[in-house]
Parts: structure tokens; sequence; C-alpha cells
């Protein structure tokens, strides 16, 4: 199937439909909303998924304090005037403004793929996990970036808690009690920290299992942890950490995870049934088949303007962008490069509004401003009630910074629907108990009717 764009219709397709891709998307159907009743104008937007996912609830959201549905939100409600089509950008050929696309259809059909003809592109498609040619890895390790893995992450915990107490083979019994997150970043000290948190409560429903059975391991390469709260905030995390028994071990590498054994460079192996995998991501492998300008780390190379350096009517933000920073000091040398916007959440969704003016600036001929926002610090949580932030100079750790942490991100996630039940259920949750079921037949659901169907225990006599 192909779509031609008309000389009449200015047609901006949007890649991604994460950070950048629904904010950018939603402000420009505000923007060009005249244009978009008249037809002179139509969005696309382009995602595997028809939800932009709210990455800093993931943590949370693992440990039961906000319902998956919460962290989610749906392009086709918040998008109304714009084309949301569920598929993949296999292929951009700029020159000629085409994209093609895989569709869900194309698994059932064979022939799903659509042709999609643009004006003006904007490439956002976010960024992938960053994996290590580590043996074993690829078998057993758990990923954190998705809300499916986050909630399979929780299932997977409980479900450890729950052999644990069924088994009388101390192996067993110990590997399931052992928990190893690799990555000190954001996600891996968040998530440890809220499940850690999360465990520790549901043990007091088990009768043979006690807080200190369990052993939580924390595996960062560099010599410190969360860098983006500072190195004061960091050490503070770390002594937060190792006062709640979890072993915090940083310039140390996992070098291999084979028959469920984390071995690390230090020599210490833990035989475990759960290794998450948190150290990094890297620009989505779409921008290397783009035959755009990208640099050495693979993300392109874009103008103060959000544009794609030397290349008209492609535009560019968040995770896939390198962005000069021009608040940050100027290089020592005249041939030293330009420090680059951190991509993260903060500079994305400040972006994605640029990004859209500029855009909307060009559909009607109108100027293009750059992109300028100095970075204010940082919020991170480490459990209920437990924190560390760096705003404006100031550190604060604690409840204080862990209240800092919410209202920021409760102020940040899209649409007052999902404000309005995400501060519900934290108000319920501050009343009422937590709740600790593992809903791991979820993963499965038809595991039972295909047991029932099949030759399984429930198989009627005949």
């Amino acid at each position: 199937m192909k779509t031609e764009s008309s000389n009449d219709v200015t047609r901006i397709l949007v890649v991604g439909g994460g950070y950048v891709g629904m904010y950018t998307a939603l402000r420009l159907q505000r923007k060009l909303k005249p244009e978009l009743q008249q037809g002179s104008v139509e969005i696309i937007v382009v995602d595997p998924e028809p939800y932009m996912t709210y990455q800093p609830f993931l943590p949370e959201a693992a440990a039961g304090s906000i319902s998956p549905r919460h962290v989610v939100v749906p392009l086709r409600r918040v998008l109304p005037r714009c084309k949301v089509v569920i598929g993949e950008v296999t292929a951009i050929d700029h020159g000629d403004r085409r994209a093609t696309i895989t569709t869900l259809a194309a698994e059932e059909t064979g022939n799903g793929t659509v042709e999609v003809e643009y004006d003006e592109l904007v490439l956002a498609p976010g960024s992938v996990s960053r994996t290590l040619p580590v043996p074993g890895l690829a078998d057993v390790g758990i990923g954190f970036k998705t809300v499916e893995e986050a909630i399979g992450l929780r299932n997977h915990v409980l479900a450890q808690l729950d052999i644990a107490s069924s088994t009388r083979d101390p192996a067993v019994r110990d590997a399931a009690l052992t928990f190893v997150f690799v990555g000190g970043g954001y996600a891996g000290v968040e998530a440890l920290a809220e499940l850690e948190d999360m465990a520790r409560y549901a043990v007091r429903y088990y009768h043979n299992i006690q807080p200190e059975d369990m052993k939580w391991i924390l595996v960062e390469a560099t010599d410190r942890i969360l860098p983006e709260v500072g190195p004061d905030m960091g050490r503070y995390a770390v002594r937060e950490l190792r006062a709640r028994n979890i072993d915090v071990r940083m310039e140390t590498r996992l070098e291999s995870c084979e028959k469920r054994v984390a071995q690390l460079s230090d020599g210490s192996r833990f035989p475990t049934r759960t290794l998450v995998w948190t150290a990094g991501v890297k620009p989505h492998p779409i921008l290397a088949a783009t035959k755009l300008p990208l640099n050495a780390h693979g993300r392109l190379q874009c103008t103060p303007a959000l544009q794609v350096d030397g290349v008209e009517h492609a535009w560019s933000a968040g995770d896939a962008a390198a962005v000069p920073d021009l608040t940050a000091p100027p290089p020592a040398t005249p041939d030293a490069p330009r420090a680059l916007c951190a991509p993260n959440a903060q500079h994305a969704v400040r972006q994605s509004k640029v990004l859209a003016e500029n855009i909307a600036a060009a559909v009607r001929g109108g100027p293009i401003q750059d992109y300028a926002h100095k970075y204010v610090g940082s919020v991170a949580s480490l459990g209920l009630h437990k924190g560390v932030a760096h705003v404006y100079g100031r550190k604060l750790k604690g409840y204080p910074a862990w209240f800092m942490h919410r209202a920021y991100h409760l102020s940040r996630v899209p649409t007052f629907n999902r404000k309005a039940r995400v501060l519900a259920e934290w108000t319920l949750a501050g009343l009422f108990k937590r709740e600790i079921v593992s809903l791991g037949s979820l993963e499965n659901p038809r595991a039972e009717f295909e047991l029932a169907a099949g030759t399984g225990r429930h198989n009627e006599a005949s």
C-alpha cells in the first residue's frame, strides 16, 4: 500500500511516539489547528505501541505503587487530530521524502508494508537497551525499559519468594532470594530500591522467609552511582542502600551469567534466578538506516534549532539527537566539540516544545529559534519515603527529596486524567496496605486453556 503526498497537503511524519514524538505531535496539533481543520496539513505518528510510556514511573509500577495502565498514555486519545499508525519504520529515503512502514497486518498477510511520502520528517524513535556480549545474558537477563518488563519483573520477584518459601533445597532457595541488578543509573537504582522495599514488606506474610535472607546486589562498572545527582548525593545513596543490607559493588563488571550464576569481575559468584540489566541505552537502529549524519555515538547530528545538520526538512530531539548545549561553557579550544544536551526526559520534553514551534514556523514560512535550556538538576527515588535530589544547586535527601521526586514527576506526566489517577493511587496507597499479589499468568494467559484442551490434568474422561 502506498500513501502519496498531495501538493496541496503538507504531511508531517513523526517517527516515534515517546516523549519527543508525542509531545511534538501534541503541540503541533494545537499550533496548526486551523491548517488541520482545513486539510492543508496532515500529521502522521508512527510507533510500534499505541501508547507513550512515562518511564520515570516504571519503578513505582514495578513496586505496585501505580497501576500499569496509569504509567502509559494512549496516543489516539491525546492526539485526536493526528493519524496514529501502529507499526515500525523500517526504511527512510529522505532524498525522495519517503518512509517504509511495517504494520501489524504484515505478520498476518505478508504484505502489510506501507510507503508514506512526507514533507517534514521528525525522527524521535528513542533508544533501546544497550547490551554487551556477556555469556548467558541473552538467556536469563531481564530488561527494565517498558511497562511490560516492569510488571513482569514485579511478578517474577514475588514468584521467587513463593519458590523460596516452598522448597527445602537450600541451593534453590538461595538462588531464588538473590537479586542482581547491573547498572547504577536511574533505572537500575530506582528499580532495585523500589523492589527491595516491596519484597521487604512482602516477606512479613511468609512464615519461613526473613528480610535478611534476601540478597540484593547492585553492580556498577564506574566508581559512583546516580551521577546525575552529583557526587555528594551519589555517595549518600550508596550509604543509604548499604544501610538496607544492599550489596553495592562499584568498579565491578558482570563477566558471565551462564547456568544462573552471576560471575563478577572481582571474582564473586552469585547463584541467582534474577538478573536485571539496566546498563545504559543506545540509539535506535533505524537511525543508522537513514543515511543521515550521525555522531560517533550513533545519534543524529543536529543544530541548536533541532534540525538535522546540513539536511533540510529533517528534525530530531531527545535520545536520537546530538543537540549542542548553548548554556554550557564554550569549549577550551576552537577545535574542541561543544558540549551536548544530555539525552534525558528533562531536555526531551522541553526540546519537543521548541521542535513543534519550529516545524509550525517552517510550514507557515516563519523564523525558527534555537533550543537553550540550562539543566536544573535531578531527583531520584530510593524507595518509599526515601530519595536524593540536586536541584538548582540545592541538595536534598530522605523524605524531602522523595516528596520532590513525586511532585516533579506528577507535574510532568501528560494529561490531567493521568495526573488525577496517579495522585488518587498514591493517596489510597498511604491509607491501605501494599498489594503483594503476583499475576505471573498474565504473561501466558492461554496456558490454562491449552492445558484443559490438551492432555493436561483437566482432560475429561471419555
